[in-house]
């Protein structure tokens, strides 16, 4: 009985670390990360469908209010690593979770305006965000998202400044 209980414990071990080193992966592109994140956060690629990440790299003239166009080749490069990266192809669970809250047909590029994000996020007031002049808005993940840099958002790891460990 001992043995059997061991092995199943392993198994959940490596099939949790693959997972998670799966999902890290996914912010892990030296090109992507060093274009992204000189500007926010390198949002993981599985946040968001192929169409979003297509529309938005078609866009970078005017991002969201900043000039953000790249070289062709890095264009073509991040906007590949994007695609290949997508919520479609990803097996992590947010992912997963992602795209069942998206409206059919919609191409989301806020990721902060994600129905499960604001899900994730119903339980946080504006003093919370907002008025929270270390916060402000929740594109700002890595502010309480200890680990979101390395694309982990683990409930159990959020410290919202002004206001400690979150305990839902």
């Amino acid at each position: 009985m001992s043995r059997s209980i061991l092995k199943a414990g392993l198994l959940f071990v490596i099939i949790s670390l693959f997972l998670n080193n799966t999902f890290a992966k996914r912010v892990a592109d030296k090109t992507y990360v060093s274009e992204c994140a000189s500007c926010h956060l390198a949002y993981p690629s599985d946040f968001l469908p192929k169409r979003s990440w297509k529309k938005m790299m078609k866009g970078l003239k005017n991002h969201f209010g900043d000039n953000a166009e790249l070289d062709k080749a890095e264009h073509k490069y991040i906007l590949d690593f994007l695609v290949k990266n997508a919520a479609e192809g990803s097996t992590n669970k947010r992912a997963v979770k992602i795209l069942r809250y998206m409206d059919k047909g919609k191409t989301p590029l806020r990721i902060s305006k994600l129905k499960y994000i604001l899900k994730k996020h119903d339980d946080l007031s504006d003093k919370h965000i907002k008025n929270n002049p270390k916060v402000k808005t929740l594109s700002n993940c890595k502010v309480c998202h200890r680990e979101a840099e390395k694309g982990l958002f683990d409930d159990d790891d959020v410290v919202i400044p002004n206001f400690g460990k979150w305990d839902d």
